[in-house]
């Protein structure tokens, strides 16, 4: 037996929006969002409101960063996404407040599921809670959630839960210790 790719068939999943509102979302990201050479972040602010993502104040987007539907997008008050990250979100990826996500992390919400001959798709919500980080190079897999004050450390991988102020090291990624926030 062997993967059969032509037997492939994800039509039960929907990505929420219109057909019109995707391709024009596809634009727009290329334009405003992927684009290094668009530094505004107040332009991304509203674009991302336009497009249904519900998101709290001081937030900073820096540029060449990837969302793939902002209407699954929930972002909180003082969010930091760095230069390069991609939030594949095919399903809700809800960011607390006061996180910060780090140059080229991924936060991936789908993947597929390697013992089926068709290779179906799985999808899974991703969670940031308050006060969260996100390393850089590092990857967030479906249906993880980094409980209050966790950290995934440089170029790390999440495939389970992260618990509330612990760091996290490895692939897969690992409790290394706990996290002392000092006043």
């Amino acid at each position: 037996m062997t993967v059969d790719l032509s037997s492939y068939n994800n039509s039960w999943y929907s990505p929420g929006g219109t057909p019109i509102k995707r391709i024009l979302w596809y634009f727009i990201n290329i334009l405003f969002f992927k684009n290094a050479w668009n530094p505004s972040n107040f332009i991304k602010i509203i674009l991302l409101k336009l497009f249904g993502t519900k998101i709290g104040t001081n937030v900073t987007i820096k540029p060449s960063v990837n969302i793939k539907y902002p209407w699954n997008l929930t972002i909180g008050n003082n969010v930091w996404i760095g230069e390069n990250v991609w939030i594949d979100n095919l399903t809700n990826v809800e960011i607390g407040s006061n996180v910060c996500i780090s140059q080229g992390a991924m936060l991936l919400c789908g993947n597929h599921n390697y013992k089926k001959k068709t290779f179906d798709l799985i999808i899974g919500e991703i969670h940031l809670k308050d006060g969260t980080w996100v390393g850089a190079q590092s990857t967030v897999c479906p249906n993880v959630t980094f409980y209050e004050n966790s950290i995934l450390t440089v170029g790390s991988i999440a495939i389970h839960d992260l618990e509330a102020n612990g760091i996290y090291q490895g692939n897969p990624a690992k409790k290394i210790r706990t996290r002392i926030i000092e006043e």
